[in-house]
């Protein structure tokens, strides 16, 4: 939840208005709102070429995955992994756009591990495949902007590690 919610509903809650420290938090906010819309945009215009680099880079460190018997062998199968890092990294977005990290929570990892589990899909390639769509963003992105990005990758690694 955007600190302007959460400000909003903690002020609510206690029947008052927000505090001079939670205003201060929502101008912190509010300044980086462009930093943010500007690498929410790169992230989604680059999207494909984001996903096919780190896919690509993902096939090479591990070609087993494509090998014969291999979760992403074959075409359907492929087209489904690339779907998922699609999403993900659309998570990321929502996260960078919140400038928190519950939307990636809520919408993308309650339950990841048990659903890729039952599907025998291996959770630590997961994780693998989002450490190429982190490496493949951020090299699209100045210093300052990657670093903002991030935290964003590296909370769905943390939660798939």
């Amino acid at each position: 939840m955007s600190v302007v919610s959460q400000v909003i509903l903690n002020a609510d809650d206690e029947l008052r208005y927000p505090t001079s420290g939670e205003l201060k938090a929502i101008e912190d906010f509010l300044k980086t709102g462009d930093q943010r819309m500007r690498i929410a945009e790169t992230l989604a215009e680059n999207e494909k070429k984001i996903v096919d680099q780190a896919s690509k880079e993902l096939w090479r460190r591990r070609p087993d995955y494509i090998a014969p018997g291999g979760n992403a062998f074959g075409q359907r199968q492929r087209a489904l992994c690339i779907r998922d890092y699609g999403w993900y990294l659309r998570l990321v977005t929502y996260g960078i756009l919140d400038g928190d990290k519950e939307p990636i929570e809520s919408i993308g990892l309650i339950g990841v591990r048990e659903m890729y589990n039952a599907l025998d899909v291996p959770v630590p390639g997961m994780a693998e495949a989002i450490r190429c769509l982190k490496e493949a963003s951020l090299g699209l992105l100045s210093d300052e902007d990657a670093a903002e990005a991030a935290p964003y990758f590296d909370y769905i690694i943390q939660a798939m590690s």
